[in-house]
């Protein structure tokens, strides 16, 4: 029989209106390879904000109980005509129970077993999903294996495309994150060379008490002489950004250069011919990606994505990606939250507002059935 629950739903109208609401929805009973999925827990990571809050005006909007009425600015709204009228589900990964399955050999051995999914619409009390893209978790909890997915399989993904690429350091912008952590962990697991970059010293302090041995304060006085020694002593000239906009992405290839110009014998008109590349992962600042004439012509800015990255990467490498994760969930991949919301909850005014900041470590839970 189809089952019957709760699930959010974001709507971008032609004209701006953005629409978040809790719908009441019928489920299918899963056929073939399918489950489906009681949900538990859901975080809300910044990849999930594109789509449920981006660049909408909250703090004039309308809310009311499981639903809020925002307005998006342009040239925001223009950049998302592709969504315009479609109503779509949010929420990328998250844990539950699998209740249901289809009459498939993997699926009905799923059947009782939590597990974590990236089902797309993990913001609801239902999900159907396909068996093989489900990590059963054994002992641990949803809250443990609920974002068993994105930023793990992310962090781990930045130590893999170094290592395809020749590399033996990486640096990264947003080094306290919670996938900052992570990343962190990983690097001194696997003896990668790492400087992060943070913006206070508590969150030094945080990467330090994990084991980073390059941290980097960009709000003291001398960050730039910092950040060029950090360089040169991991030979970080390959880094990841998630801030996008504005000249973070700028100032890592200022450092970069300057290392690199420093060990040159002779001068050159074009710069050094030291290799340089930067990838953004995501957009914590919508505005513009700012580049300046000051590191020669020997760099490549680039855009990252996980799924893209996984299917070049090959079923081997992926398998061995999950099952690292899962082995450390609660250690290297351990995820931290700062506030438990449940469906209608996670649409107040108090938490929307608070969670699209995407403050460090201020990560929100979702518990659609609490």
């Amino acid at each position: 029989m189809a089952t019957t629950g709760k699930q959010l739903f974001t709507t971008l109208d032609a004209d701006g209106t953005l629409t978040v609401a809790i719908e009441d929805v019928t489920f299918p009973d899963p056929t073939g390879n399918q489950v489906l999925v009681k949900m538990e827990a859901a975080p809300i990571n910044p990849s999930d904000l594109a789509i449920l809050a981006g660049a909408a005006d909250l703090e004039n909007a309308t809310y009311s109980q499981g639903k809020f009425v925002a307005t998006v600015p342009e040239p925001y709204n223009t950049g998302s005509k592709a969504r315009h009228g479609i109503k779509l589900p949010a929420g990328n990964e998250g844990a539950g129970t699998v209740v249901a399955a289809g009459d498939g050999e993997a699926a009905k051995a799923l059947v009782g077993q939590r597990v974590a999914c990236v089902p797309g619409n993990a913001y609801s009390q239902y999900c159907i999903v396909d068996a093989s893209s489900c990590l059963p978790l054994g002992d641990y909890s949803a809250e443990d294996g609920a974002s068993a997915f994105v930023n793990p399989m992310t962090a781990l993904g930045f130590v893999e495309n170094a290592k395809m690429d020749g590399q033996n350091a990486i640096l990264h912008t947003v080094g306290a994150s919670n996938l900052g952590q992570m990343l962190t962990r990983i690097c001194k697991e696997d003896g990668i060379g790492l400087v992060n970059i943070v913006r206070k010293d508590s969150q030094a302090e945080l990467l330090k008490s994990l084991g980073s041995t390059h941290v980097v304060n960009s709000s003291s006085d001398d960050f730039m002489n910092q950040l060029r020694s950090a360089i040169q002593d991991t030979g970080a000239f390959y880094g990841f950004d998630p801030i996008g906009g504005g000249k973070s992405v700028d100032t890592a290839f200022k450092a970069m250069e300057q290392v690199a110009v420093a060990r040159m014998t002779e001068y050159s008109r074009y710069g050094s011919n030291q290799p340089k590349r930067m990838f953004i992962y995501g957009r914590l600042d919508t505005g513009m990606t700012m580049l300046s004439p000051s590191y020669g012509f020997g760099w490549t800015l680039s855009g990252w994505l996980l799924f893209p990255f996984l299917q070049s990467a090959g079923r081997e490498t992926v398998t061995r990606m999950r099952k690292r994760v899962l082995e450390n969930l609660t250690t290297t991949f351990a995820s931290h939250y700062k506030q438990r919301v449940n469906l209608e909850e996670m649409l107040t005014k108090d938490a929307v507002t608070d969670y699209r900041a995407m403050k460090t470590g201020e990560k929100y839970l979702v518990t659609p059935w609490s």
